[in-house]
C-alpha cells in the first residue's frame, strides 16, 4: 500500500517536471509462462541527455545496532521482516538485471531505446527511526536527513508519564499522511490498551504524541 502511494506521488512529480520526460512506468516483463518482474520507471533526463531506469521504494526502517555485519543490515522494518540490505540486494540482483533480459528487448525497441545508453538508479524514500537518545551524528548526512523519529519497547511506553497528551495510531496505509490530517486521537490509557493488543500480536505501531506545542513521532516495538 505504501509503495503504491509513493509510486503515485513520484509519477505525478515526474509528469510536472520540466527536466524529466516521462516514458513509461510499472512495465510488466512477460516470460513464456509467467511474469518475470516489473521495471518501475523509464524517464529521459533532458539536462543530462540520458535515459534513466529508476527503481523506487518507500520504506520505514528502525536502527538495531545489534545486527550486522554492515550499516545497511542494521536498518530493519518495524516488524523485523526485512532490512535495507535485503532491499538493496533485491534491486541489484533481480530488478536491475531485468532491464537486460531478452524479454525486455522488444519493449525497449518499441520506445526506440538503446539499452547500452540507459543508466540505472535507485530511489529509496526512507523514514528512519533511532533508539531513544541514540546519537544520530554517527550517520552520514544522507542518512541523517531521513531520520524522522525514535522507537521504544512497549515496557518503556506504558511506564511513561503522559498526563494531558493525546496520541494517534495511524494504520499502515496512513503512515504517509501528515499528522495534522489524522482525525482520531486518544488519551494515554486508551492508547496503552490499543498498543498492548498490537504488540501481543507482534505488530509495532507508529505513534504520534501531541502535547501542548510539541509533536513526537515514534514506533512502539514488540521485540
Amino acid at each position: 500500500m505504501l509503495g503504491k502511494q509513493a509510486e503515485t506521488c513520484f509519477e505525478f512529480l515526474l509528469k510536472q517536471s520540466k527536466r524529466y520526460q516521462f516514458l513509461a512506468a510499472n512495465i510488466q516483463i512477460q516470460g513464456e509462462t509467467q511474469t518475470l518482474g516489473e521495471l518501475d520507471y523509464l524517464i529521459f533526463d533532458t539536462e543530462a541527455n540520458k535515459t534513466l531506469h529508476i527503481e523506487l521504494a518507500c520504506k520505514f526502517y528502525l536502527f538495531d545496532d545489534n545486527l550486522g555485519p554492515n550499516s545497511e543490515a542494521k536498518w530493519i522494518g518495524p516488524n523485523r521482516k526485512d532490512t535495507l540490505q535485503q532491499k538493496l540486494d533485491k534491486i541489484t540482483e533481480k530488478q536491475f538485471p531485468l532491464l537486460f533480459a531478452p524479454e525486455t528487448a522488444d519493449f525497449l525497441k518499441d520506445l526506440h531505446l538503446d539499452i547500452a545508453t540507459i543508466e540505472q538508479q535507485v530511489c529509496i524514500k526512507s523514514f528512519l527511526f533511532l533508539p531513544k537518545d541514540f546519537n544520530k551524528e554517527k550517520f552520514s548526512k544522507h542518512y541523517q536527513e531521513c531520520i524522522v523519529g525514535t522507537y521504544i519497547p512497549f515496557s518503556e511506553f506504558e511506564t511513561e508519564e503522559n498526563s494531558g497528551a493525546l496520541f494517534a495510531i495511524p494504520d499502515k496505509k496512513e503512515w504517509l499522511i501528515p499528522p495534522e490530517n489524522l482525525t482520531e486521537w486518544f488519551s494515554f490509557s486508551e492508547t496503552k490498551e490499543k498498543i498492548a493488543s498490537l504488540v501481543t500480536n507482534k505488530k509495532s505501531p507508529l505513534v504520534y504524541k501531541k502535547q501542548k506545542d510539541t509533536l513526537e513521532k515514534f514506533f512502539v516495538v514488540w521485540w
